[in-house]
């Protein structure tokens, strides 16, 4: 839903006709990893979404924990790959 609702969360951003959004969690040690991965047949890029949803499902995982533990961080969200837009491919592989 994060990713779905982007045009009304971030300034600027232009609604887009989003085909597929899949949201996977992992659990490394007690860390929780989410990767968010959106795609769209349009002209323009679709990066803020998957951001965006996987912000959206960071804050979610935070509040359903706070009950247990405010001591909850969010460390960092970073786009690792995008194809199509302007740019054909950008790729971050620093994530572990």
């Amino acid at each position: 839903m994060g990713a779905k609702r982007t045009s009304e969360l971030i300034p600027l951003c232009h609604p887009l006709p989003i085909d597929r959004v899949h949201i996977q969690i992992s659990l490394q040690g007690n860390r929780a990893v989410i990767e968010c991965e959106c795609c769209v047949t349009h002209k323009t890029g679709v990066e803020m979404e998957a951001l965006t949803g996987a912000s959206i499902a960071a804050l979610t995982i935070y509040d359903m924990v706070k009950a247990v533990s405010h001591r909850v961080r969010i460390e960092s969200t970073e786009l690792i790959s995008k194809t199509g837009g302007r740019r054909d491919v950008v790729t971050n592989l620093s994530i572990e």
